[in-house]
């Protein structure tokens, strides 16, 4: 990696930023108490809370409402 680069473009060089997201998108929600979960269930979830927080949410139900969810 071109480490100065990041620095100069004042972009996240360490891991603080992926295991912040880690525990806000993922742990809280997979991790409570008497949840389980299968794997397509889970990502299911987890791409949808992604969604909410990339502030695509609105586009994402717009476009489902345009072309439905192909199930």
């Amino acid at each position: 990696m071109h480490y100065h680069t990041l620095v100069k473009d004042n972009l996240p060089i360490g891991s603080g930023v992926t295991e912040a997201i880690c525990k806000t998108i993922v742990k809280q929600r997979l991790c409570q108490s008497g949840m389980k979960w299968n794997e397509k269930a889970a990502g299911l979830v987890q791409s949808l809370r992604t969604l909410e927080r990339s502030n695509q949410w609105e586009q994402f139900w717009r476009k489902i409402s345009q072309c439905g969810t192909g199930f």
